[in-house]
């Protein structure tokens, strides 16, 4: 391992744009990096038809919400997996012509060797920004909820040892443990689960939310989360 790579505080004293999936850990990231830099927007990348996120499925009325009440613009695009790189690269150079100089990720275990975001950044002429890279992971649940971030599973795989109960769920330290009683990652980093941030302190407001039905597909189970009033 390179030794000399630091991700961690990248974003320290600089203009930033956040990679975001609505979820925990982009959201604690930029939680990290809004202490300690200035962000420019936020970078969601969305499925073909752009009716979902890339990452969480999430529809983009919810994504809006949330971006609107953390006071940031959102540079969005549709994009299949054959060109996303293409599509997000310009996205990049967007958030750079507005002054950012960094992105921001909310990966914790990517590898110095081969991680996609460097090389993307890289060819940009940006920094890259991962607050929470090498964190424990029970750690940087505890301190996302510590903070007072609400966040609702949304998506879980049923071959991981999750259930379909813990769809509509709200991360809380009672049920982290639970969670750990049962083998499955905190942080849900082999893909257990997925969440939706709807509060916190970078919140000027909670997202007001409907849980949808249940849906199947495959290994996994999906609970939609719609906004109140659309």
């Amino acid at each position: 391992m390179n030794d000399s790579v630091n991700w961690t505080n990248n974003a320290h004293g600089h203009k930033f744009i956040a990679s975001f999936s609505g979820g925990k850990d982009s959201v604690l990231a930029l939680y990290k990096s809004m202490k300690v830099g200035e962000p420019v927007g936020l970078i969601v990348m969305l499925e073909e038809e752009g009716k979902r996120s890339r990452s969480h499925g999430m529809p983009p009325e919810l994504i809006r919400a949330q971006a609107e009440s953390i006071g940031l613009p959102v540079y969005t695009a549709p994009a299949s997996w054959d060109d996303y790189e293409g599509v997000f690269m310009r996205l990049l150079e967007q958030a750079k012509g507005q002054g950012a100089e960094v992105l921001v990720t909310g990966d914790l275990d990517m590898p110095v060797e081969g991680c996609w975001h460097d090389k993307v950044t890289q060819n940009a002429g940006l920094k890259l920004g991962m607050p929470l890279w090498r964190m424990d992971h029970a750690e940087a649940v505890k301190e996302f909820i510590d903070l007072g971030f609400v966040s609702i599973l949304v998506t879980v795989n049923i071959s991981l040892g999750m259930k379909e109960e813990d769809l509509g769920r709200t991360l809380t330290h009672a049920y982290v443990k639970e969670l750990q009683a049962r083998g499955i990652d905190p942080c849900g980093e082999g893909g257990e689960f997925h969440t939706t941030v709807i509060d916190g302190p970078i919140f000027s407001h909670a997202i007001p939310v409907r849980k949808g039905s249940i849906l199947r597909n495959g290994d996994y189970a999906f609970m939609p989360l719609e906004l109140q009033g659309t």
